[in-house]
């Protein structure tokens, strides 16, 4: 009998964990923009970190790659067309699949990171295009428009959400005054459910799903309001507006011990609040105006808030506890991420830094400049298996990071 209840938590152990997905997406795990890796240099040799390989010909863009299963996938606009690329660990082209129109208006084209969920790809485009992609073919499997087909309002310059997954759903923001925020059955594309929101336009957020013992939450911002909604049923649950007008907050806030982080460009600036148990209510902890970003991201780490000013160029840590201003580094504006304990930041000059965070301090331990790509320097960094990987519009880097022991 002892025996058979052994076998018996055995099958059930694995067909429970059978059914987990596994999903790679924008920012890393929980969107946090800390990638779980190790062994990473501290240092890089003067030149910069070794290149392994740079590749053209992925489009125009700012989206970041997504690694999974050996493969790369990233978004690209080539003659106005929306592509997904599938590449190899060399950069070499497996496959590309059109799935819509890009943006041509200003900042052309891609915008956003795909969403891979076990053999499924989901992206979307700067015109509303939302589609899923098979991994391994390429095979298209359905799409829809956003403005078509919710009557949505797309933004100054261009929808730019990473898509989100819980359980057999996706979540997208196209903005319109009825179909706000809305929820897609991800193996049929299938409208799920539809919230209006506060009636506002999106504003550029990659969302982020909060897990409570009772529901989950998805949260998200649109043009001045951070929302916070069931995410299985779409009820609103709360609100949060901004001071000031701002329809740029491109940031995806960071949950951590029940405390929810985030950093906008205006408006409210940088904010903590606690969340209840349940997911239904926040409650501001503290507000520091003196961080502003609008879409380079932001970390916790060594119990700082970490990201770029947008007005003054520098980048700015806020003590995670008391809100308080700990300290400046001068490298300019843009993206950031972290890794191994250390800050990686990419500046819109195209210089990418390796700095050392100490409770007293932001230092810069040695920094490279990148010289291929096109466009502006806007794509956040990515670090895979002691791989760093630099997007700059039409080129793709990958460059080893990796301590040799």
């Amino acid at each position: 009998m002892k025996n058979l209840s052994i076998v018996l938590i055995a099958v059930l152990f694995f067909a429970c964990n059978a059914k987990q997905k596994k999903v790679t997406e924008w920012r890393g795990e929980n969107r946090s923009g800390i990638y779980n890796e190790t062994n990473l240099l501290k240092e890089w040799p003067t030149e910069g970190p070794t290149a392994l390989w740079d590749v053209e010909g992925i489009g125009n863009g700012y989206g970041s790659p997504v690694i999974a299963e050996g493969k790369i996938f990233l978004n690209g606009e080539i003659d106005s067309v929306a592509y997904l690329f599938a590449l190899d660990l060399q950069g070499k082209t497996l496959w590309k699949t059109e799935f819509g129109r890009d943006w041509m208006v200003n900042f052309i084209g891609s915008r956003s990171a795909p969403t891979v969920v076990d053999d499924m790809i989901y992206v979307a485009s700067g015109l509303g295009d939302i589609a899923c992609i098979q991994a391994e073919t390429g095979e298209l499997k359905w799409k829809v428009n956003m403005l078509e087909k919710y009557k949505g309002k797309n933004t100054r310059f261009g929808y730019s959400q990473s898509l989100l997954i819980d359980g057999d759903l996706v979540f997208a923001a196209p903005g319109g005054i009825d179909n706000n925020i809305i929820a897609l059955n991800r193996f049929t594309g299938e409208l799920a459910w539809t919230n209006p929101g506060v009636g506002e336009i999106s504003a550029y957020c990659s969302p982020l799903l909060l897990e409570f013992p009772s529901r989950k939450v998805l949260v998200t911002f649109s043009d001045n309001a951070l929302m916070g909604i069931e995410s299985q049923t779409g009820k609103m649950l709360w609100t949060e507006l901004q001071d000031t007008l701002c329809d740029i907050n491109g940031n995806t806030p960071i949950f951590e011990d029940g405390y929810l982080y985030y950093v906008a460009g205006c408006g409210n600036g940088t904010v903590k609040m606690k969340v209840s148990e349940d997911g239904s209510q926040i409650t501001e902890v503290w507000r520091n105006k003196e961080l502003d970003n609008i879409m380079g991201g932001a970390v916790k780490l060594n119990g700082k808030i970490i990201a770029s000013g947008h007005r003054k160029k520098v980048w700015k840590s806020v003590d995670a506890e008391t809100g308080e201003t700990r300290d400046t580094l001068k490298f300019g504006r843009g993206a950031t991420i972290a890794a191994d304990g250390m800050l990686y930041c990419y500046n819109e000059r195209g210089q990418v830094g390796l700095v050392n965070v100490t409770p007293e301090s932001m230092d810069i331990v040695s920094k490279f400049k990148v010289t291929k790509g096109t466009k502006e320097h806007f794509a956040q960094p990515v670090i895979n298996d002691g791989v760093l990987y630099i997007r700059h519009g039409d080129a793709l880097m990958a460059y080893d990071i990796k301590k040799k022991i």
